[in-house]
């Protein structure tokens, strides 16, 4: 007995392990358990493997990071959903400190914001949409913040060029002085002397955009053009307004011998300054002819749909940069800097916020524009300095000091006193013409996306006695710029039939026969 325990407790462990599979302990794990028995060993190193087992493949660094990474991923994703959950149940609720202190504000902002909504299409939920739009828009900007260093991808741009003085420039009563350039026939040959003031961003080199020399000649005509003070290589005057730009009109119209009355030709926002030479200096002026004339946006007296149809035709920028200049124009001032003397040009639309007609688009391609454009720029700009850019600006959109009614012309009769009321009664009352009485000319396009045609009919309704020439498939550009028609037409409605330049000698033989004939003319 004692020798069977021992030979049974002498037994080794495989062997036991043998007799307890033998005897059927193994079934009760199925056959999985040999499966698994067997790998263990394998692995464990006490079975080689066959020539029919694969070799086990070792797991490498790329696939534990990829499990990490995942099982982060899944963490990070519940974690979410938590904080989401807390939020709605905690922040979210009406009752919650948030809510009570920043869902009002939030809701007034919102509220004044949703015609934004308009923009999305109907298929989006904004509440989702827009912070994927703005998310959008940082990314842009971040992305557009950066400084890359490859050329590669630097675009074409030209820079700004400086040029030698060239003006003429006279002295003003105050001490300034004012720039000028001279086209077309001489001073004392000229039938006919135009004064023309130039746009924003443009300079005296602007003139009549085109405009041939023969063509002048042909009408005897002498155009003068200037720089607006800070422009060009005039002096900057810093309290300048509408009644002083048109008193410096007048001394420049004086030092350049123009004697007898002028006319006054403007583009645009110039209009601005040949309005006010028609209400403060309407005795020096024989005439106006307007291209495409801008008024005062803000002109109280514009009726609403002539309002509405004015500012929906204008950009956002353009709306904008009105709205600066109105309220904030310190802001407009960095605007300008920024967009303006940054050494670099730039294109009309985008410097001044311009949509155009599809005449306007292709002229602006053209490269004798773009060499006129950038030429202009170059001369407007050259002294560098921002705030006579600013102050024209504002001033297109302040308080003119006067109203276009105040150029209508009308029968003004005196009837104070007791006396003169009196006489009226049985005589005719002495009555007087008030207003601009001399010739007005208008010309707007009716594709005009600048200065829309809705201000043309504003001045119309204002002043009946202005010729308004309405010029249809026409922009804002395209009858002013590089039309040789179109300048013959101007000057032909101004000035009738060409009758070319003075004749001095004939002149004073008339004046000599004139003064045998009738002593008394001497």
């Amino acid at each position: 007995m004692a020798t069977g325990r021992k030979s049974s407790s002498a037994q080794s462990w495989p062997e036991e392990l043998t007799s307890f599979l033998d005897d059927g302990g193994a079934a009760r794990y199925g056959n999985d358990m040999f499966e698994v028995s067997a790998g263990r060993r394998k692995a464990a190193g006490f079975e080689s493997p066959g020539a029919g087992d694969e070799a086990v493949r070792p797991e490498s660094f790329g696939d534990q990071a990829k499990e990490f990474l995942r099982a982060w991923g899944e963490m990070l994703w519940e974690l979410g959903k938590g904080l989401k959950d807390v939020v709605q149940q905690s922040l979210i609720t009406e009752d919650s400190f948030v809510v009570q202190k920043v869902g009002k504000p939030c809701a007034k902002v919102s509220g004044r914001l949703k015609f934004l909504n308009e923009y999305l299409p109907e298929d989006r939920d904004p509440v989702l949409a827009w912070p994927v739009i703005l998310f959008v828009f940082v990314l842009a900007l971040a992305a557009l913040s950066v400084n890359t260093t490859n050329d590669s991808f630097t675009p074409h741009v030209k820079k700004v060029q400086k040029h030698p003085s060239s003006a003429i420039r006279v002295q003003l009563p105050d001490g300034r002085h004012i720039a000028y350039g001279e086209q077309g026939v001489p001073a004392d040959r000229a039938r006919f002397t135009i004064i023309t003031p130039h746009s924003f961003l443009f300079s005296r080199l602007a003139g009549i955009p085109g405009m041939k020399v023969s063509l002048l000649e042909e009408f005897g005509v002498r155009l003068v053009t200037y720089d607006l003070p800070g422009f060009g290589e005039s002096d900057h005057h810093p309290e300048r307004n509408l009644n002083s730009s048109a008193l410096d009109m007048s001394y420049l119209a004086t030092a350049v011998d123009a004697t007898d009355k002028f006319w006054v030709l403007c583009f645009s926002s110039a209009c601005m300054h040949a309005w006010a030479a028609l209400r403060y200096i309407p005795d020096r002026v024989a005439g106006a002819a307007m291209v495409a004339p801008m008024i005062n946006p803000y002109e109280p007296r514009m009726t609403k749909d002539e309002s509405s149809r004015t500012w929906a035709k204008w950009v956002g920028r353009r709306k904008l940069t009105y709205g600066l200049a109105r309220r904030f124009p310190k802001l407009l001032s960095i605007l300008f800097q920024r967009k303006y003397f940054s050494g670099i040009h730039g294109s009309i639309s985008d410097w001044l916020s311009l949509s155009t007609a599809k005449k306007d688009e292709a002229l602006i391609q053209q490269p004798q524009f773009e060499e006129f454009w950038h030429r202009n720029v170059e001369e407007s700009i050259r002294q560098g300095d921002v705030s006579p850019f600013t102050e024209e600006f504002v001033l297109q959109v302040s308080k003119w000091g006067f109203s276009l009614a105040d150029l209508q012309v009308q029968r003004k009769c005196q009837h104070k006193g007791i006396l003169p009321w009196l006489k009226s009664m049985y005589s005719q009352a002495d009555c007087e013409l008030t207003g601009f009485l001399s010739p007005i000319h208008l010309w707007q396009g009716m594709d005009d996306e600048v200065v829309p045609p809705s201000m043309a009919d504003c001045i119309s309704r204002l002043l009946p006695q202005a010729t308004i020439h309405r010029l249809p498939d026409e922009g804002h550009f395209s009858f002013f710029f590089f039309c040789d028609e179109c300048h013959r037409q101007i000057l032909s409605t101004l000035f009738g039939v060409p009758q070319g330049l003075l004749d001095k000698k004939v002149e004073v033989d008339l004046i000599e026969e004139q003064a045998i004939v009738n002593p008394a003319l001497e």
